[in-house]
């Protein structure tokens, strides 16, 4: 059968780029660029304690946020709530002092809202200019009244004054001026241009044109139901045609009017005027530097929020549902038609060659753009013949043998009772990878091979590459098993929500940084497979050919300086210090453009620049250069140091190489050859989901038996075990046998 060729003119092909491109279909965070001036909001539930106070501690952290954007050149105005709370604990408190013996028999007033503010308006403003005082901040006071904005006059006079400030940086202060309010029922009379400080807040923003609105509030974002139910889900990117009819408003904070509903109807309000708006926590000191770096923090709203992703989208649970039950269909193919699902991939990516080109040098040209590091870029760029040995790898998966079903053991338990120990898939893998483009390929052919449904989230600067590979691979599975088996996660804001999935989703394999691996494996309780470094190390023994040495040396180094597997530290026996071998074998490696760092030793014998660190993965034309005393010493070397993936050992001396090759506890161990070597292809793996340094399951590059776990398969003819008085146990173990 012809492979299928994508149409690159087809609708289809379209709809699959334009999500790609859409850097909103991988990272909602993105449109918060080009932030200029923003207004940001702080609820009274973050202004005050529990018992009323107020919370100095969380404001001072506000005000040094504050004051650091102000110092980067960001405008910023803050509108504050607190002042009715704060004026009434403290009305209170004076009542309480005051109050007579006869005043106690007699029915409590409550304290008067328009009082309580005009009081605690007073202390809030004080507060906030000695904070910004002592950071070297100019702020200014502005209390505003709903009636006065019906003037145009005073808001084209407030707009200019605000300007002025701002270009002063100078930070505003508002707040409604509850205390003058003409409204008779400020909690519950919503008919005016504003009614709270949050559509203050809201109003604000669009009177001074504001790039950005951030709403402080006491929970991390807008959630599906009340926060405090286990069950309720932050939404990461709110949308309006999606989310409207699903959330269930809890009750309103402590403090403050509206609560989250109020919130909502001003981020709506704000959002369709062109402002993005974003609520998030105001207990975190430092949430509204992360949403200006570009990170997911809170709950978003914008204009544009409906054509980033589709409003009927499935959420994560029926994601990882769908590719479970697609993985059964998938199992219960013949082992043929696997094969041949698989040799129908491998043809389809080889046939769209040029089209999955295209789309990786529009992303390698994006990261350059976007001043990416040229380690990573280099992970990213497709290099000649990529494709055609990804397709030869799947084939060579198609070609082993059978993996799932395999009989490891039969035992006889007693008389016509039949054990079989045999091989099936895990269920369902999640693989979170950054850069290396064929690692998709890979993983997707080896969940085929093994059966397993399969849930796949790239890093963002892929995101173009990922799209079509995606597309083309899906392509090839049949109707009767389901696209779904391979699900392509479109946003990072997903994966907290998979990672939660433990009773769906069977095993986590991250690759990618030592900052990803570690956050993800803190992050979830499903089982983690992966390693978090590849600080590869080459032992130069004191009986080491020097031609070999060179030789292997350069290989580890030059062939593929941004893998896993590449030496990043170079050990040299003590007595090479003074020797020609290791002066040519440095030569070589300036000459390949590789920068030398020493470690303590060897940074003042050979006069090289001190390395940062002796656990330093460099993923670049870079090395550390060590002198050790001898094999035992470069053993501890490399388990202090090491990061358990792979290390070799350059010698002559058999009984010192097997000294290294058995007490280096590491993945992998060489004798003789470059760390290079450690690949699930090269392996003769066919292909691999990662290299794993961990300890259970799985160890070294994990192919085929790594996706496996076992199963057991009791045949009987009507036994019971009766207290174990009807069964006479043989235990006999019975030769294997093929399964049908």
């Amino acid at each position: 059968m012809t492979a299928q060729k994508l149409d690159p003119h087809s609708p289809i092909f379209h709809s699959v780029r334009n999500q790609a491109l859409s850097p909103m279909a991988t990272d909602p965070a993105a449109c918060i660029k080009n932030v200029k001036r923003l207004v940001v909001k702080v609820g009274t539930a973050v202004v005050t304690r529990h018992d009323g106070r107020l919370a100095v501690g969380r404001l001072g952290a506000l005000c040094e946020q504050l004051k650091e954007l102000n110092s980067q050149g960001y405008e910023v105005v803050l509108v504050t709530s607190g002042a009715v709370g704060l004026g009434r604990q403290r009305l209170r408190y004076r009542k309480l002092v005051n109050i007579s013996l006869a005043d106690l028999q007699n029915p409590q007033v409550e304290l008067d809202g328009k009082g309580c503010a005009a009081v605690g308006q007073n202390s809030l403003m004080a507060l906030y200019d000695t904070l910004f005082s002592q950071l070297d901040v100019t702020s200014s006071q502005h209390l505003v009244k709903d009636s006065d904005f019906r003037n145009d006059s005073f808001r084209e006079q407030l707009s200019e004054t605000v300007k002025s400030l701002l270009a002063l940086k100078v930070i505003p202060v508002f707040n409604e001026n509850d205390a003058v309010s003409t409204r008779r029922t400020p909690y519950e009379d919503s008919s005016g241009i504003f009614w709270d400080n949050d559509s203050l807040a809201g109003l604000l923003a669009m009177e001074v044109k504001a790039d950005l609105l951030v709403l402080l509030s006491d929970v991390e974002g807008l959630y599906s139901g009340p926060p405090s139910d286990p069950n309720s889900k932050l939404i990461h990117t709110y949308i309006k045609e999606k989310h409207q009819a699903e959330i269930t408003f809890g009750d309103k904070s402590r403090l403050g009017r509206g609560g989250m509903t109020a919130k909502v109807d001003a981020a709506v309000c704000a959002a369709s005027s062109g402002i993005p708006f974003v609520i998030t926590s105001g207990y975190a000191t430092d949430n509204i530097i992360k949403l200006l770096q570009g990170k997911p923090v809170g709950t978003l709203f914008h204009k544009d929020a409906h054509l980033w992703t589709s409003v009927n989208e499935v959420d994560a649970r029926e994601m990882a549902v769908a590719a479970r039950e697609c993985s059964r269909r998938l199992q219960a193919m013949s082992s043929e038609d696997r094969r041949k699902l698989l040799l129908d991939v491998a043809d389809a990516l080889e046939a769209n060659e040029s089209l999955i080109m295209a789309e990786n040098e529009a992303d390698v040209a994006a990261a350059k753009a976007d001043g990416y590091e040229k380690a990573l870029i280099s992970r990213l760029a497709l290099k000649p013949g990529k494709i055609a040995g990804l397709a030869k790898s799947i084939r060579v998966l198609a070609d082993m043998e059978e993996p799932i079903s395999r009989i490891a053991k039969r035992t006889e338990l007693a008389d016509g009772l039949i054990l079989e120990k045999t091989s099936c898939p895990l269920g369902v893998l999640l693989i979170v990878f950054e850069s290396r483009l064929d690692a998709l390929g890979q993983i997707a052919s080896l969940a085929i091979r093994t059966g397993n449904g399969l849930l796949l989230k790239g890093g963002k600067e892929a995101r173009r590459s990922n799209a079509i590979l995606h597309k083309i691979i899906t392509s090839a599975i049949p109707d009767s098993v389901g696209d779904k088996l391979i699900g392509l996660v479109a946003s990072r804001e997903d994966i907290p929500d998979l990672l939660k999935l433990d009773d769906v989703i069977d095993l986590v394999i991250p690759r990618g940084s030592n900052s990803l691996v570690s956050q993800i494996k803190n992050s979830t309780k499903i089982p983690v497979l992966g390693h978090a470094d590849g600080v590869c190390h080459v032992y130069i023994d004191k009986s080491a050919n020097p031609d070999m040495a060179k030789k292997i040396v350069r290989d580890a180094k030059i062939d593929y300086p941004a893998a896993c597997n590449t030496m990043e530290t170079l050990l040299v026996h003590q007595d090479l210090s003074n020797n020609d071998l290791l002066k040519e074998l440095l030569a070589k490696l300036r000459r390949e453009g590789v920068t030398l760092y020493g470690g303590p030793r060897a940074s003042s014998l050979l006069n090289l620049p001190r390395a940062q660190s002796l656990h330093r993965e460099y993923s670049s034309l870079a090395c550390t250069v060590e002198f050790v005393d001898d094999v035992r010493a470069a053993i501890d070397h490399i388990h202090q140091h090491g990061s358990s993936h792979t290390d070799c050992i350059v010698t002559e001396d058999h009984e010192v190489a097997e000294m290294f090759l058995h007490r280096v506890d590491s993945a992998a161990v060489f004798h003789n050859a470059s760390t290079r070597f450690c690949d699930g292809a090269r392996f003769g793996l066919g292909a691999e989901v990662g290299v794993s340094t961990s300890r259970v399951h799985a160890r070294g590059p994990v192919g085929v038996e790594g996706l496996l776990t076992t199963r057991w398969i009791l045949r009987g003819s009507g036994q019971v075990v009766d207290g174990d008085q009807g069964v006479t146990y043989s235990h006999k173990d019975l030769p294997l046998q093929t399964q049908i």
